[in-house]
């Protein structure tokens, strides 16, 4: 891709995965355009620009002669699904999606690859089945909860598919849990839990959990954009899920701690009503695995759960973090993998 060409747009770009995409992406020769509707400074970032994620305005012209778009934009799911912020989690991944659909399609020289992001929970609850993208079953389970979630991933989905942008290569990133140092984010919050004793097995244990190293985020997202064979929906999570009892027990060794009190589900009901959340979040079973990035020759970093989370505690060790008093580290210094 030449020089010239290597503008990229990154909608939701101020949130916590544009915060690590831009910087990898800006120190890879990429100029990053944040769209965003709050004016700040994302690092890494050639500038911000405005934009509702629902109306075509002054940012539509970004994307004309850019080389790619990255759309991370969509309201966070850690919220109580009442009424509003059912509307507002739909409509902030469909609404945004449409519109960069049409913006793109109004271009003279649109973008040749959009990635969109979508979600790794758009596949059925299970806990024997892997699911893949060609294999994979998609759909509600009640015991999960997650009816609505599906439903969201799943028109999402086919908004993305059906813009008619016929020139631009389009892949759908199914995300998994991703893993990084960003403070209220999943790492933070349980290395806090498991801190302060409550680490243990989570309504049961036995569900799965598909996550995915930060570094291998950005790299996967990198490797997608170059290769141009791959389109549709791809698997963005590590190769190896793991389950609620043994992910605890990483966190647990990692941090020093022998004992983690359980968290029966009914405990998780309670604590999720009082944090204004949900216990989809925690109780439903994503086994998902990423066949299309491994058969197609992606290599990952951090493959297995164990060295992911040495690699956040030893950079957690280095640089430490005033603002969190939980965040203190076991004596034996924490081993990173290397490469």
């Amino acid at each position: 891709m030449p020089a010239s060409t290597r503008k990229l747009v990154l909608p939701g770009g101020a949130g916590f995965l544009g915060r690590l995409l831009a910087p990898w992406l800006a120190e890879r020769g990429w100029e990053v355009v944040v769209l965003s509707r709050r004016n700040e400074t994302v690092p890494g970032a050639a500038c911000t620009v405005f934009w509702d994620g629902a109306n075509l305005g002054a940012w539509h012209r970004e994307l004309d002669g850019a080389a790619a778009v990255v759309n991370l934009a969509g309201r966070s799911v850690n919220c109580r699904y009442h009424e509003r912020n059912r509307r507002e989690i739909m409509a902030s991944r469909v609404r945004s999606t449409q519109v960069l659909g049409e913006a793109i399609a109004a271009c003279q020289q649109p973008p040749t690859v959009w990635l969109n992001s979508s979600t790794a929970t758009i596949y059925k609850h299970s806990f024997e089945w892997a699911m893949t993208e060609e294999r994979g079953e998609i759909g509600g389970t009640p015991a999960a909860k997650d009816e609505f979630s599906v439903r969201v991933a799943q028109t999402w989905e086919q908004t993305f598919a059906a813009a008619p942008t016929p020139g631009t290569r389009k892949v759908a990133l199914r995300l998994g849990m991703v893993l990084g140092l960003e403070r209220g984010t999943v790492f933070q919050v349980l290395w806090r839990l498991t801190r302060l004793r409550l680490g243990g097995a989570m309504a049961g244990g036995r569900q799965y959990v598909s996550w995915i190293h930060e570094v291998d985020f950005c790299r996967a997202v990198e490797w997608l954009l170059a290769h141009e064979e791959i389109g549709g929906p791809v698997n963005v999570v590590a190769p190896s899920p793991i389950p609620n009892r043994a992910m605890m027990a990483e966190f647990r060794r990692a941090c020093g701690v022998r004992v983690g009190l359980p968290a029966e589900q009914w405990m998780l009901e309670v604590g999720s009503f009082f944090l204004r959340t949900e216990t989809e979040l925690v109780i439903k079973s994503r086994r998902v695995v990423p066949k299309r990035l491994v058969d197609a020759g992606f290599e990952f970093r951090y493959p297995t759960l164990g060295p992911a989370i040495d690699e956040l505690v030893a950079r957690l060790r280095a640089g430490g973090d005033a603002r969190d008093p939980t965040i203190t580290f076991a004596r034996q210094p924490a081993v990173a993998q290397a490469g």
